[in-house]
This record gives structure tokens, C-alpha cells and sequence, in this order.
């Protein structure tokens, strides 16, 4: 009997589904299950529920059941890696043992005779066994157990061909356990949607966290991985074609990989630590990412002044903010949304981070003279319509922007500002003359991510008004959805899922002009923009935690208090 017939049987598939199903099959027993769930014909547990009655198996709901960790330290881990089997509770006197395969209980009689205890074997999926090995006994345990017989075909692909110097550290560094330990890091990232990992040699041994939604978040790893630690080292190193001999100079590279068909480019940053080597790798998922306006969480009026304004003939667009906080995403969809074959777009940026179809873009190189002011200069004689400039850096890059959009371009940048009208200020303490700003730049738009909410976990509530802060918008109190994070296995017990923007858009107004001419603070400024119907960001991050988004705690997180211009309102 094979668990086809049984759902056949039973009424949850028709034979065509059934058909379906096994043309698609996983790996394992219950691969048909895996198949046929994700070929949306059923769901999971009721599958697994129906498979473990037929031969007499009770499910098992891992991700709501409370498992005992102290028996993983007697129980036999070659069991847990190989059989894809985890002891769950002591349950008088009997052992109890998730498993993934009904029909073999082979494993179930190998665990009795090691741990000399009858042993009550309950169905559960094999993703959610594979999730309770890797959060309770790192990732890529297996591999450091040395519990491999083969190696298996590579789930990531290195597109870019890799170059050894035959030395000892070099050939350590290709093992097959060590690619495959190094694999298995990089495919928790990518599954994760992690931005960032950071690999850090500390005295205790190494450490793994990944960004996640941008928090970092510390990643189990078995204690055993730290004699490795040289090896992965290498390993990424040897992958991203940077020299593995150099340990005392900070290194930068890069490589590119498939997964699953899709293409992801991963910047790497190594820098010599007192313990050894940190290595940050930046995640560039492009089958990820979407580049599109009205997606990015803007308010219809935000998002419709925006529109407007990227339809400009001339002038200098900016978008302001830190690094992380989502400038090179609003760049690009504005961009693309913009993108037609009577408009000659030109960037240049450091690094080009993502290939935009139509978009010619051009890659920053400051050590053959290659910078932003020099590539713009260039680009002012290619005729183009639309100019990007990564970064606003430096009086040179400012003026040939400024330049640029007083002979007839829409030029877009970015400035390292807290807030839209500090922007003005930043542009003159570089030397520009306030009266070419003033004229020039047409809109300023700073931005933060902030988290959202999951959607199956979060939690309706009624927040008290003194635990709110005093720029709450108490008056619309009344009309709030307030949800709070709780967790679930969906957000990996984090809360959250994902981010959206919290927009702060000051249009440069005549007002606005003479105070920037007038080398006006930007807190006048501010007050200005917010007389002329500008939101801050933290009124646009109130409206998202009133719609119920994202939290209080986010906003206040990522924002700062906008108490004292409040208070004259």
C-alpha cells in the first residue's frame, strides 16, 4: 500500500490528481503528500491525518506541541539525520518519536534498541522534523556530525567558475562536507529571506545570525562547527574569487549563484577581527524583489504626488534616509515606472545592485577614476532624459547634478539625511551656493522600514492611552484596528513578515524655496513643509499601526518623536 491508493481511497485525491502527484513525487514515502500539497489538491495535516490512520498512526501537529530537548542529548543523532526522526516526550515510561515515513518502522525498532525504551512512533510532516533539526541543532548539524555517505547533487550552483592555489587550507575548503556545510548556511539565508548573513569569529567560536526584515537574528549552530571554522572561511572566500592566504587585509568580492532557477547575487564584505575573520554577506535575490511604486506601502496621496513628480521635465529628486532603509528600491520602481522607449535612462551607482531591463546603468569605479562626479559628467554628453545618481557624496557629485538639471534632466539621488528638509542644509554645508538648491531641487522624500505584522499571528488589542506616546494621534484612537506580534512557525516566532515604507515627502513649495535660499534651519523648514500638508514619518508610521500593519513598537523603533513641532500645532 503506498499513500496514493490510501488518499485515493479515501476520498481526498481522484486518480487524476493521484496521476498528477506521482509525476511530480519527492523524495521519501510521503513525497506524493508533498507533491500533491503543493499542487494546491489538499492540505498537509488532513493528508498526513488520513496516511497515519490507515496504518495506525496517530499525527502529530509539531509546531504546536511542546517537545522535550533534554532527550536529543541520549538519543541517537545518526537517527535524527539519516531516518528524519526526533524523540518528542517521555510519555510513563514510553518514548515518543516523530516520524515522516509510515511504512518503514525500521528506524522506530533502532531507536528502542539504543535507548533500551518501548518507543511510540507519531506521523509528521518532514518539513516541520526538518525545521525542529535545524532550530534545536543547527544548521547543517548533519553535515558536522560527518554523517554523509555521498555527497548529493549541490542545491545551490555556483555560476562563476572557482580557482584553488592547491594549498592545504585551499583543499580542506573543498570536502564535500564543508561545501555542503557552507551550502546549507547560505540555503537557510535564502529560505529565511534574510538580507544579510554574518558569519563572526569570536573567542568563544563562530557565531551566525542572519538580518531578517532587518533585525538580526542569531542562528543555532552545533558546537562542532566551530573546528570548521577556518574551512567555511576558505570556502567562501575560494567562491567569491578573493584570496584566501590574506588574513590580515580587510577583502571585498562577490559571487553568483542559481537556486531553484533563480539567479542571486551575494556581496561579500571580510574584514580581520582580534579572533580571526568576520565575513557579511549581502543577499541580492533578484527573483525577490519587486520594483513597483505603489506596492512599497505609500500613502494614495504620497503615492500620487510621487507619480507626479517623476513625470518632471527638470529638476533634482532626492530620497534621504540610512543605509537599509529601502532609498535604492523606491529609486528603481520609480524609475521603472517611468521606463518607456522615448525616455533615455542612465545610472550610475555603487554597486549597481540590481540589472534593470532598458535602464543602462553604470558601475562605480573610484580607484581607476571612475567616480560618481565622473561618470556624471560622462553621461550629461550620452543625451539621456533621466539621470540616477547613487549618492549625493561630494561638492563635485552635487554640482554636476545641479548642473545636470539646469540644462533640461530629471536627475534622482540619494543623501544621508534623518529627515526630508535636513536635505537642504546637507546640500549647503557641502558648498553649493542655497540659491541653486533652492531653485534645483524639486521634492525631498525621506523614508525608514518598518515590519509588517504576520498576518497568523497577530493579535487584535486595545492599547491604554498612557502607554501610547504623546504624538499618538489620540484623536483617531476611536477608529483604530491595534494588533500586536505574537509568533507562530509562518514568521518563525519573530512576528513579523516583511516590510513596507513610512514615507516623509516635503515638495519644495515657494516658502520652502525662500527659507532653503535663506539658509533657514531645517526645523523651519520642517515647520514649513508640515503647514503645506507634508506627514512626517512618524504621523505616515501612526497611520500604518492604526490600520493594523504593523505595531506601536515599530514606529517607535524606527522613528523619532515629533513632540516639540506637536505641541504648536
Amino acid at each position: 500500500m503506498e499513500a496514493g491508493e490510501i488518499l485515493v481511497r479515501r476520498g481526498l485525491l481522484n486518480s487524476d490528481q493521484a496521476k498528477q502527484a506521482r509525476g511530480a513525487n519527492g523524495d521519501g514515502a510521503l513525497g506524493l503528500v508533498d507533491a500533491a500539497v503543493s499542487l494546491g489538491f489538499l492540505e498537509r495535516e488532513s493528508a498526513l491525518r488520513v496516511v497515519g490512520e490507515e496504518v495506525g498512526l496517530e499525527y502529530i501537529d509539531l509546531n504546536a506541541t511542546q517537545v522535550d530537548l533534554s532527550l536529543i542529548a541520549t538519543f541517537p543523532q545518526k537517527l535524527i539525520h539519516r531516518q528524519n526522526i526526533f524523540p518528542v516526550r517521555r510519555d510513563n515510561g514510553q518514548l515518543v518519536v516523530a516520524t515522516c515515513d509510515p511504512f518503514d518502522l525500521y528506524p522506530i525498532d533502532e531507536a528502542s534498541a539504543a535507548t533500551g525504551l518501548s518507543v511510540v512512533p507519531m506521523l509528521a510532516g518532514r518539513h516541520d522534523i526538518e525545521k525542529l533539526i535545524k532550530k534545536h541543532l543547527g544548521v547543517g548539524s548533519e553535515t558536522v556530525e560527518g554523517l554523509l555517505e555521498q555527497v548529493d547533487e549541490d542545491e545551490i550552483e555556483l555560476m562563476d567558475q572557482i580557482e584553488t592555489d592547491g594549498s592545504e587550507l585551499s583543499e580542506q575548503a573543498q570536502e564535500a562536507s564543508v561545501i555542503r556545510l557552507v551550502n546549507e548556511i547560505l540555503m537557510e539565508a535564502i529560505d529565511s529571506r534574510a538580507s544579510d548573513v554574518h558569519i563572526e569569529s569570536q573567542a568563544s567560536g563562530l557565531t551566525v545570525r542572519y538580518r531578517i526584515d532587518g533585525m538580526l537574528v542569531p542562528q543555532p549552530m552545533p558546537p562542532e562547527i566551530h573546528r570548521f571554522e577556518a574551512a567555511i572561511v576558505s570556502r567562501l572566500k575560494i567562491m567569491s574569487r578573493l584570496n584566501i592566504a590574506e588574513k590580515r587585509l580587510p577583502q571585498d568580492g562577490r559571487m553568483k549563484l542559481r537556486v531553484a532557477g533563480r539567479e542571486i547575487d551575494v556581496r561579500v564584505s571580510v574584514i580581520p577581527m582580534i579572533h580571526g575573520e568576520s565575513l557579511v554577506l549581502r543577499i541580492l535575490d533578484k527573483g525577490a524583489m519587486e520594483f513597483e511604486l505603489l506596492k512599497l506601502g505609500m500613502e494614495e496621496d504620497t503615492y500620487k504626488a510621487v507619480s507626479e513628480l517623476i513625470e518632471f521635465p527638470h529638476g533634482i529628486l532626492l530620497v534621504t534616509g540610512p543605509t537599509g532603509s529601502g532609498k535604492t528600491t523606491t529609486l528603481y520602481s520609480s524609475l521603472i515606472q517611468i521606463n518607456r522607449p522615448d525616455v533615455k535612462i542612465i545610472t550610475t551607482e555603487d554597486p549597481v545592485e540590481y540589472q534593470l531591463e532598458g535602464i543602462n546603468q553604470i558601475q562605480v569605479h573610484a580607484k581607476i577614476g571612475l567616480t560618481f562626479s565622473a561618470s556624471l559628467r560622462s553621461i550629461l554628453r550620452h543625451d539621456p532624459d533621466v539621470v540616477l545618481v547613487g549618492e549625493i557624496r561630494d561638492k563635485e557629485t552635487a554640482e554636476n547634478a545641479i548642473q545636470a538639471s539646469l540644462t533640461g534632466h530629471l536627475v534622482f539621488s540619494t543623501l544621508h539625511t534623518n529627515d526630508a528638509a535636513g536635505a537642504f542644509a546637507r546640500m549647503t554645508d557641502m558648498g553649493i551656493e542655497p540659491f541653486l538648491v533652492a531653485s534645483t531641487v524639486e521634492a525631498v522624500m525621506a523614508q525608514r522600514l518598518v515590519r509588517r505584522l504576520c498576518k497568523h499571528c497577530k493579535v487584535e488589542y486595545e492599547p491604554r492611552r498612557e502607554d501610547l506616546p504623546r504624538d499618538f494621534p489620540f484623536e483617531r484612537l476611536s477608529e483604530a484596528t491595534m494588533f500586536k506580534s505574537t509568533g507562530c512557525p509562518h514568521c518563525r516566532g519573530l512576528g513579523y513578515t516583511g516590510r513596507l515604507g513610512i514615507y516623509e515627502l516635503l515638495i519644495t513649495s515657494d516658502h520652502v524655496r525662500q527659507l532653503a535660499n535663506d539658509r533657514a534651519s531645517s526645523w523651519n523648514i520642517k515647520k514649513a513643509g508640515m503647514e503645506n500638508g507634508m506627514r512626517t514619518l512618524r504621523d505616515d508610521g501612526w497611520l500604518k499601526a492604526i490600520r493594523g500593519q504593523t505595531s506601536v513598537d515599530e514606529i517607535l523603533r524606527v522613528t523619532k518623536g515629533d513632540e516639540s513641532i506637536a505641541f504648536d500645532r
